[in-house]
């Protein structure tokens, strides 16, 4: 794609350019220097990490034109156009917008924000809207996808070069509707600036990403500023039963709208029966059976409900495509072994509160069998969790098995230290610990007996496990189903 300079800065705000030239082209946007071209305008942007004013004669040496940064660099290069802003990570998503014709004007875009229930919420959206007939487009942990084509996702949500150029793709396959996570850093980093969004669900907040945002209250605001920039003629849909849901709505200026299980609110929901693979709901009166099981996932599947209602999608015709939605990869994805009959959940619960949630739903399952709980904690994340999921995996099973999970580049061994002093002593006399975590899946699976509940938490969907930055494959589901041929289970 090819933008003349003008153009691409005629909705931002600017301290001062230097050395402007209107009629300049520019052939990419990037805020990576490694990754710049001819012809580039370099997005410097101070991270976490690094700081992209370092980089920024890296960047004009491989043939960026146009530099966009908070600080100027000491040395101006006469060849080059220099543009001072207050905050280049918002500008960034603007440009991005604006190169690649904005695309989030050309479709219907929701976007899902939460502690838990991101993934399965917005994927459940993109199934529903496909049965419906339209094409459509999907951001999310598990994948990318442009209509009928799935590219993998490396981000939850990705910077705000790669989401514009993602949706001008969707664009150009002819996408009536996008959904997509929206994550708190996402929302913190600016990187949904520049999307036009026609909706937003608020799933639920609990204790996550405290490594990052430092405390409870930063990261509640993350969640709310979303909600704060929506446009009226948005819809606001947040979760009732959650003691913050009504905190996204104040100040939010788009179409407010409720759902709940036990609030009042506009759509609510009631759980008729739960089986082992799905359960049958009374969604607004109406009784809907679905693949899906557990609480969690009435919530999930109620606030799709109400989104493609409020864009304009007849009751009967959801509630038909509700009974043949498909449960999401690593989100209570449950199997039972052909000659036992135990029963393996894998899931992506790596909160306190979503590994509670699905241990309950499990506790649920289970008749006179017991509950076999795999986990661990990430490394290079929120430390203070980690007691406190050992604590609830031990409260709401029969056995634990302590192991490791993406350790990246911290010892598994502190790791699993850090997750026992969540345990007291009776709690620590029903956990096992075993760092290898394929050796902890056999030993679960050697501990299970008939129609025993083996529940492998905290990786869900993912194919690898990550040590010392390499990530090795590795999948939960995967690996417990040829456990159990193996042993023949």
């Amino acid at each position: 794609m090819i933008k003349r300079f003008d153009e691409l800065i005629k909705n931002i705000d600017f301290v001062e350019i230097i050395q402007q030239q209107a009629d300049i082209e520019i052939h990419q946007v990037s805020l990576d220097s490694r990754f710049v071209e001819l012809n580039s305008l370099f997005v410097a942007i101070k991270g976490t990490h690094t700081d992209g004013h370092q980089y920024i004669s890296k960047a004009i040496e491989k043939g960026a034109v146009v530099i966009i940064c908070n600080k100027l660099p000491s040395e101006i290069n006469k060849n080059v156009i220099y543009v001072r802003v207050e905050d280049p990570s918002y500008v960034l998503g603007i440009i991005a917008s604006e190169f690649y014709g904005n695309p989030s004007h050309k479709m219907k875009v929701v976007g899902v924000t939460g502690t838990n229930g991101k993934t399965t919420t917005a994927s459940l959206l993109y199934q529903l809207f496909t049965k419906l007939g339209y094409s459509c487009g999907l951001i999310s942990t598990i994948d990318i996808k442009l209509g009928s084509e799935s590219i993998p996702s490396s981000h939850t949500t990705p910077d705000a070069v790669s989401i514009q150029r993602v949706m001008h793709q969707m664009v150009e396959k002819e996408c009536a509707y996008c959904f997509m996570e929206v994550s708190s850093h996402a929302v913190d980093q600016n990187r949904i600036a520049g999307i036009a969004f026609d909706g937003a669900i608020f799933t639920n907040i609990t204790h996550d990403h405290l490594d990052y945002h430092l405390t409870f209250s930063n990261y509640l605001k993350a969640k709310k500023h979303f909600f704060d920039h929506l446009p009226k003629d948005a819809i606001a849909l947040t979760n009732m039963d959650d003691k913050n849901g009504l905190v996204m709505l104040q100040n939010c200026q788009a179409m407010h709208r409720t759902y709940s299980l036990q609030a009042m609110s506009n759509y609510r929901c009631a759980i008729i029966d739960k089986f082992q693979e799905g359960m049958s709901l009374k969604l607004d009166g109406v009784e809907v059976y679905t693949k899906l099981s557990g609480t969690f996932n009435a919530y999930n599947l109620l606030s799709v409900y109400a989104m493609a209602l409020e864009l304009g999608m007849q009751k009967e015709d959801v509630y038909l495509a509700i009974s043949t939605l498909n449960p999401i990869h690593g989100r209570f994805d449950t199997s039972i072994s052909e000659v036992k009959k135990i029963v393996g959940i894998v899931d992506y619960a790596h909160t306190p509160d979503a590994l509670e949630k699905v241990l309950i739903e499990a506790q649920k399952l289970k008749k006179s069998s017991k509950i076999i709980t795999i986990i661990g904690c990430g490394g290079n994340r929120d430390k203070e969790k980690r007691p406190l999921m050992a604590k609830i995996a031990c409260q709401n099973s029969d056995k634990v098995i302590l192991t490791s999970d993406n350790p990246r580049f911290e010892s598994p061994i502190d790791i699993l230290n850090d997750m026992k002093e969540g345990l007291e002593k009776d709690l620590k006399v029903k956990s096992l610990t075993i760092v290898d975590r394929l050796e902890a899946i056999r030993t679960a699976c050697v501990l299970a007996e008939s129609q025993d509940i083996v529940v492998l938490a905290g990786k869900g969907h993912e194919s690898y496990q990550e040590i010392e930055g390499i990530k090795h494959p590795f999948d939960d589901k995967k690996l417990l189903l040829e456990t159990w041929n193996e042993m023949n289970l």
